[in-house]
């Protein structure tokens, strides 16, 4: 498995097990990823951004800003994930 494979399963079962009205930080699956791999999670902060990136263009996350869905392409700072609501 790849490591950005691993994060996306990472951030979307963490996010699923919080549900759309929760979020969580994006330190957390870099703190499980690294954990299984055995690594420092300051590393995974960037690849983590990007896998982030790639499942919001997909659809399949959210990223928030001040609690605010932001454009997955232009988006700066602190940021946290969700899944998408089923409404």
């Amino acid at each position: 498995m790849t490591l950005e494979s691993e994060l996306e399963d990472a951030i979307l079962t963490l996010a699923r097990a919080r549900g759309p009205t929760k979020s969580i930080d994006p330190s957390e699956p870099a703190k499980q990823v690294a954990a299984a791999r055995g690594s420092d999670w300051h590393g995974l902060m960037q690849p983590v951004r990007r896998a982030a990136v790639s499942l919001a263009k997909q659809g399949r996350l959210v990223i928030l800003r001040k609690g605010k869905p932001v454009d997955p392409a232009e988006f700066k700072g602190v940021y946290r994930l969700t899944v998408p609501r089923e409404d």
